[in-house]
């Protein structure tokens, strides 16, 4: 039987526990998780790609099915690329859905035979985003309950090398 492999991409700029229980979820429903760090030149992330690559392996250290890797480009050919017509988007509310519907129509058109699916976030994840991490740091305001436990110590010596 072939492996069913799925890809959740996004820019984990910084991974928070929302991205960790998709990531989780994957897993029950595919045997192999990729996790794609998205690479947008028009964007200026707050943690480097290395770091964001560095906090999600290990995040995820000792689960030989997640493999975490970057990626510049169109989701389409990322899917290509991993050989994968399943592609996993979290969603948080309906904004979210309403956002990754449009996107997913306009990737249908580039991939005919890509399956999108929608995973909705954990009740007490809802009002968690990167942006709000980002935010909590700039502000000096307690962000440590929206990271994961695992990534903690590595988290915040990255934020200290950032002089935050």
């Amino acid at each position: 039987m072939e492996k069913k492999k799925c890809v959740f991409a996004g820019t984990f700029d910084p991974p928070t526990k929302g991205h960790e229980t998709i990531i989780d979820n994957c897993l029950k429903l595919f045997d192999e998780v990729v996790v794609a760090v998205l690479i947008n030149p028009d964007k200026t992330p707050y943690f480097t790609e290395k770091e964001r690559i560095s906090l999600l392996k290990t995040l995820f250290a000792g689960e030989n099915r997640v493999k975490i890797r970057s990626f510049s480009g169109a989701a389409v050919d990322l899917l290509e690329e991993e050989k994968t017509p399943f592609y996993v988007r979290g969603i948080r509310n309906t904004v979210d859905f309403e956002c990754e519907n449009a996107n997913f129509f306009a990737n249908k058109k580039l991939k005919n035979d890509i399956v999108t699916v929608y995973l909705p976030a954990e009740q007490e994840n809802l009002h968690i985003s990167s942006s709000l991490v980002k935010n909590s740091i700039k502000f000096n305001k307690d962000f440590e309950e929206y990271i994961p436990e695992k990534i903690r110590e590595e988290f915040y010596a990255v934020l200290e090398k950032k002089d935050v």
